[in-house]
């Protein structure tokens, strides 16, 4: 068996700031070379050899990793064709020991060591390797110290209410680093405040936002997610805010204090007790309109149950007690069930020839030129047009197309009133004229 030492295989890197000299023949980057290549000849019984590939950045700033002869010599280290790194000067790396600490981690990785030619800095050797652990700590220092600098320079800022750049919020525009109320988005913060205190509902506000266009300052619609968030920035009161701690701002508010306590008076009651007190105040959508198969009359009603709502129809035999053993049932109903089932048979009525042909004919009663394929179109899209209505506007368009719902035990049948099928299909293409 041979005692021939392993081969080593040995990558010379150089580095030159400026391009200045790199012209000439014999330059800067050579000069390294030519070092690095004599050192790695006196460690030749120990199985050094010097690869021929070249890693050279002339012109490039040590300040960072962003260099073409960098990039390679990492990839041929990730690919396993490099054992030792030869460099003149530590510098030659990397003048940042933040950036240095990373080529380490890349280097131990992939079990490669490297040699400053200069210096006395071998990572190959035990004292090489305690000195660059030493250099490390100070590289993790010198990282926390500047965490802490920055910190406390943005804490210092936010106290004086200065703004310390990141996303521009809606309602603002940001002009020389500070924050200057955008008029056009700031009219828009003011409705969307206002109107939540009017209706009370994130749920409803969203559906009306949707249906008035009005998205955020990206250009997304607004969801129950956004504006929870809205409502508690209180940069729109004028502050800055830094960890739960709120100053006075260097921006002017868009909201006023009575505004936001309104707001937030709303806030603190449950979003469940909120939606319950909605559906409480609507008007029921089948209200005057449900019967059983006898004719007896359904009438809306609810009950509590803690801070959950149930609704139900009820006949109005069961109210007066006049239920005998041979009346007919039902004699309650579900009230969500019933509308939903209701609505299902009502799209797809709105989509049967015959009906489409009479609303065609119920359009042109009122607008003698109006297209066809509009109508058509408008009938095909009421489903999704149901999901952004109001539960009020959503039971006064039930009131014009039906004109009687019958239960019993086993269907539910809707008898549809042609003649409020015109004024829909006017409602419905209106907004589409309007755009």
């Amino acid at each position: 068996m041979s005692d021939a030492p392993r081969r080593i295989r040995c990558a010379i890197y150089t580095r030159k700031s400026s391009e200045e000299g790199l012209e000439q023949e014999f330059n800067s980057l050579d000069a390294q070379r030519e070092a690095c290549e004599a050192y790695i000849a006196s460690q030749r019984a120990e199985g050094w050899r010097a690869m021929r590939e070249g890693y050279d950045d002339g012109g490039y700033s040590g300040g960072n990793l962003d260099r073409p002869g960098l990039r390679n010599l990492l990839e041929d280290i990730r690919d396993g064709l490099v054992d030792v790194i030869v460099v003149y000067k530590i510098d030659r790396l990397s003048r940042s020991l933040m950036d240095f600490a990373k080529l380490v981690e890349v280097f131990d990785e992939h079990k490669v060591t490297f040699v400053s030619v200069t210096q006395s800095f071998n990572t190959t050797t035990s004292m090489g390797r305690l000195t660059l652990n030493v250099l490390l700590s100070f590289a993790q220092f010198e990282r926390e110290v500047t965490g802490e600098r920055i910190r406390d320079k943005i804490a210092a800022s936010r106290a004086k209410g200065m703004w310390m750049g990141g996303f521009v919020p809606w309602g603002y525009d940001a002009v020389d680093r500070k924050l200057v109320i955008n008029e056009a988005e700031a009219a828009q913060i003011r409705y969307i405040f206002e109107r939540f205190v009017e209706l009370g509902s994130a749920t409803r506000l969203t559906r009306e936002l949707v249906r008035k266009g009005i998205t955020n300052k990206r250009g997304r619609p607004i969801d129950k997610g956004f504006l929870y968030k809205l409502f508690r920035n209180r940069v729109y009161l004028g502050e800055a805010v830094h960890k739960g701690t709120s100053y006075p701002g260097e921006h002017q508010a868009i909201i006023d204090q009575p505004l936001w306590d309104k707001v937030h008076a709303v806030l603190k009651i449950s979003p469940r007790t909120r939606a319950n007190n909605t559906r409480a105040q609507t008007p029921a959508m089948l209200k005057g309109l449900l019967f059983t198969e006898t004719g007896v009359a359904m009438t809306p009603t609810h009950t509590r149950k803690g801070e959950r709502l149930y609704r139900y129809y009820v006949s109005m035999d069961a109210v007066h007690n006049r239920i005998g053993e041979n009346d007919a049932l039902p004699r309650r109903l579900n009230a969500g069930m019933v509308e939903s089932v209701v609505i299902q048979e009502l799209r797809r009525m709105l989509t049967t020839p015959v009906i489409v042909a009479r609303a065609i004919e119920a359009a042109r009663e009122l607008k003698p030129n109006i297209n066809e394929n509009d109508v058509i179109a408008a009938l095909s899209g009421f489903g999704e047009l149901w999901q952004t209505l109001f539960p009020a506007e959503q039971a006064r368009i039930a009131r014009l197309l039906i004109q009687r719902v019958i239960v019993n035990d086993n269907s539910i049948d809707v008898d549809l009133c042609t003649k409020g099928l015109g004024p829909i299909i006017h409602d419905m293409l209106a907004p589409r004229k309007a755009a």
